[in-house]
Order: C-alpha cells, then structure tokens, then sequence
C-alpha cells in the first residue's frame, strides 16, 4: 500500500445532498483506517525498540558502574537515570534556567579545551519542549523529556515508513521502521537527547517534498534549524530541491519560494542571537571548538581514526576502543549503502540530505565514537536495505529484526553510553 493513500471519510451515494454531508459514523470508519494502515508499523517499531531498550537497561543494571559515577557524567542511583545524564544534563539545565551566552575562558588552560562549557553550545528546540511538557503534565523535566522523545521517535518511525514505501511499497515501509529501531546509535532514541524529535522534523520535511507540501517542508525545516545544528543539510536540500522545482516546471509558484526563505530562518536565528549575546557572531562556533573540542577540519581527525584503528592502535584524540570500533563500522556500512540509495534515483531532497549529513559529520573533529549517533539522522540510509528485505516473507522479517533488537541493546545503547561518551 502507497503512503500517499488519502484516507477520507466515505461519501454517502443515496443523494446529491448528503454526498458531502459529514455522517455520524465517519469519523469510526477514519479511525479503523488509520490504526489498519499505522497501526502495524508502530507496533513493530515499538516492539523492536522495548526489545532493545530491556537489554540495554539489563546490561546496564548487571554491569553497576553507573552507581559510583558522577549523576552529570553518565551516572545516577538508578540504571534508567543514564539516560538523562551528559547532554541530557545540559538539556535539563536550559528548560529549568534558559541560557546565559558567554565565553569564559578556563584559567590557565592551552589545550584543546580553554573555554568553559556553556549551555549555549545546545539548540532550544528540545529543552523548550521539555519545558512545555512539563508546565503542561507535572512530569517533571526528566520525564518530559523522554515522554517528548519516545513520542518524537514514534513519529519519526512512521516517517520513515512513509517515505521508503514510495520506493518499495508497504512491506519495504515496515522493513524501514524495524530498522530505524535497531540501526547503530538507536539508543540515542529513548533518551533525554534532541535526536529523536530532530529527525522527526525531517523526516517529515523530506516527505513534506517528495508531495510538494512546500509550506509545511519550510516550517519543519525551520523548526528543525532550531534543534540541531545539522540542520544545515537539510536546509540544503530542500534549497535544491525547490531550485530544481522551479525548473523543472517553469511556473511562478510561490511554494517553493516561500519554503527557501522559511527553512533557514531558525538556526541562523539561533546562531546570530547566540553571537549577538557572547559580543562575538562566530561566538557559537568558538564555543564548540574551545569547550567541546569540535570543530570542522575536512576530515583530517576521521583518516586518523581509521588509520589507526586498521593497524589496531588507539592513541589518537578521545579514543574509546569499543564504541570506535563500531562507528568504523558504521561508516564503511553507510559507504556500501550510499551506491545502493542512488541507484533507485531518490529524489534529490533525499540524496543531498544524505551526502551532506555525511560530510559535516565525517569532516569533522569530535569523539569518533559518536559518530553511530551523528549518523542516525541519515534515515534513506534504509530505504535500499529494507527494498531488498520486503521480499522476506513477514514472520522471517520479524524474527531477523527482532534478533537484531536484542543485539541492538549492547551496540545501539550500552556501548554509546557506558563504554564511551554520548
């Protein structure tokens, strides 16, 4: 089944006027529709994700490390505590206080690290959700956080689902989702972290493309410029994508033109205010670099990883053997994918969001081991995958999937937190 079916109400046939009538029953018959049609999807993903989540706690309740270790840095008195701890913190810290820009040097300091962190170096979108949230429920910022993010990843599954059935139907949309579950840096998804609520906003935006939504693409591409700073690439790729729209029909719409100035207004807003309170406009980018270590250098800290992983040393910049390993591996599967994805000539929002997520993240100096995560965002990733596994018949998908979720639960989610840093 399409995702671009239209599920409407159905239309009486007795007379001309109560064809358009809206009937009692109607909104019965939409409901049943749509758990019909998303229903499956959300229960495999949701499945698949429980499966994983329950081992990852498992490990990390069996290992016990997170008991002796600083609440801030990956601790706290119980397992599912991990969750909101490192960036979590930060998040935390912005929807209870809101920011203070400022750029404060470390006394004495000429490493890599000279500047203080700052709350800054973390977009609102996230933490002002969280704050919503919980004025709205009473939850608390720790649980309204993962309430938006366990929500926002829902979302994103079925995105995901949609997109991808446009190239391999709805056998191939379930196969995506299942994977969106179990792909490396998956347990970023059930935790006090942006990602999940990021690549729900574009996933929906690319979609929002592919059915030429202009409105709605530029909107959600705005919100998504003020939850991550990735968003550059999907700025970018609904700029070419709507370039590519006017030429292609050599018509004055407005669409596309109003979605071009709307998708960019949120992170150069974000960037800008930020500079503007630091008394620097490349305040945000300094920051980075002088507190966190990250920065963009073409590459030059990803060829010293792999070159040193290959002949098994590990003594380069935040070397963490185990979740390095495993982003290695990341990368050279996202290589095997890359010709794959462009051989079923997706449309171009897809193939430049994809290329250009791959290139700030792999051009860039940071924690390697991160880079599992950093590359969840890179979602038609799946779409060649889960074509070839729509011809597994549904039980054999299942069990292989399901398999995978428990493995997914070391990988995904011990290892990005408890073996390295996230």
């Amino acid at each position: 089944m399409s995702d671009t079916t239209t599920l409407t109400p159905p239309v009486s046939q007795t007379s001309p006027e109560t064809s358009t009538a809206f009937q009692p029953g109607d909104v019965g018959e939409y409901l049943r529709r749509t758990v019909r049609h998303h229903g499956p999807v959300l229960a495999l993903y949701g499945v698949l994700k429980l499966i994983g989540f329950s081992v990852f706690m498992y490990l990390l309740d069996s290992d016990g490390g997170f008991r002796t270790r600083n609440p801030r840095f990956g601790g706290g008195a119980h397992a599912w505590d991990v969750l909101a701890t490192w960036d979590g913190w930060w998040y935390q810290q912005i929807a209870a206080h809101g920011y203070h820009p400022a750029l404060v040097q470390v006394p004495g300091a000429t490493g890599l690290i000279t500047l203080e962190g700052n709350s800054a170096a973390f977009f609102p979108l996230y933490p002002a959700t969280m704050r919503l949230v919980s004025d709205a429920t009473g939850l608390g910022l720790y649980g309204s956080g993962m309430l938006v993010s366990v929500v926002a990843s829902f979302a994103a599954a079925l995105g995901i689902y949609a997109v991808t059935a446009r190239f391999g139907g709805r056998r191939a949309g379930l196969a995506a989702a299942g994977l969106w579950a179990v792909w490396p840096g998956s347990g970023m998804e059930w935790s006090a972290y942006s990602e999940s609520l990021y690549i729900a906003l574009a996933v929906w935006a690319c979609h929002a493309v592919m059915t030429d939504r202009w409105l709605t693409a530029g909107v959600l591409t705005f919100a998504a410029g003020l939850n991550r700073p990735t968003a550059v690439a999907l700025i970018a790729a609904l700029t070419v994508a709507a370039l590519q729209t006017l030429h292609r029909r050599r018509e004055n719409l407005a669409g596309p033109w109003v979605a071009m100035a709307i998708a960019p207004l949120g992170l150069i807003g974000y960037l800008l205010w930020v500079g503007n309170e630091m008394g620097n406009l490349a305040g945000y980018f300094k920051l980075q670099s002088g507190a966190w270590a990250h920065s963009f250098d073409y590459g030059k800290h990803t060829v010293d990883v792999f070159s040193s992983v290959a002949v098994g040393r590990f003594d380069y910049l935040s070397a963490f053997p185990f979740e390095d390993t495993i982003g290695v591996a990341v990368v050279l599967l996202a290589a095997l994918l890359i010709p794959l994805l462009i051989r079923l000539r997706p449309p171009a929002v897809l193939t430049v969001y994809t290329l250009l997520t791959l290139a700030l993240v792999l051009g860039s100096q940071q924690i390697f081991g991160n880079v599992s995560r950093y590359l969840l965002p890179c979602f038609p990733l799946f779409i060649p995958l889960a074509v070839k596994l729509r011809t597994l018949q549904l039980p054999v998908l299942c069990l292989l999937l399901g398999i995978t979720a428990v493995a997914s639960g070391s990988y995904a989610g011990y290892v990005l937190f408890e073996a390295g840093v996230p």
